[in-house]
């Protein structure tokens, strides 16, 4: 039998202030088809949420997940816990354990298509307003 993990509703409002500031911090460096997944309902996922977005290059890539981690640092005092990518700009993912972060190039992100494996997730889409 699966444990379920029992989360209260502080811990869900934090989770999603922290889910908008990396939204926020994406869409300011101009990160492209910014969206959440909410995984906490599928149970072979290994987290409860991903950000993710994309950028035409490698540089803007870098530059995204750069501001991502500031603004989580400087506005939740949350640092990653491990960091991967960000030697070629192609996908960078960001771990924050709850919550993982993914910015892809936007060839990589239309060849992994995370939506789509992740399908059964509520989906959040982030639009400049």
């Amino acid at each position: 039998m699966k444990k379920t993990k029992e989360v209260n509703k502080s811990e869900i409002e934090t989770n999603l202030t922290h889910i908008n500031i990396i939204a926020d911090a994406m869409m300011e460096k101009k990160g492209k088809d910014v969206i959440a997944l909410d995984l906490r309902r599928i149970n072979t996922a290994f987290t409860d949420h991903f950000v993710i977005c994309n950028a035409d290059s490698p540089t803007q890539v870098v530059a995204i997940s750069d501001y991502v981690e500031e603004m989580l640092e400087k506005k939740a005092e949350r640092p990653a816990v491990r960091e991967q990518g960000r030697e070629n700009g192609f996908w960078v993912i960001l771990d924050y354990t709850d919550i993982v972060v993914h910015i892809f190039k936007t060839e990589q992100r239309l060849f992994y298509r995370l939506e789509d494996l992740w399908a059964d997730a509520v989906k959040t889409v982030y639009e400049e307003v």
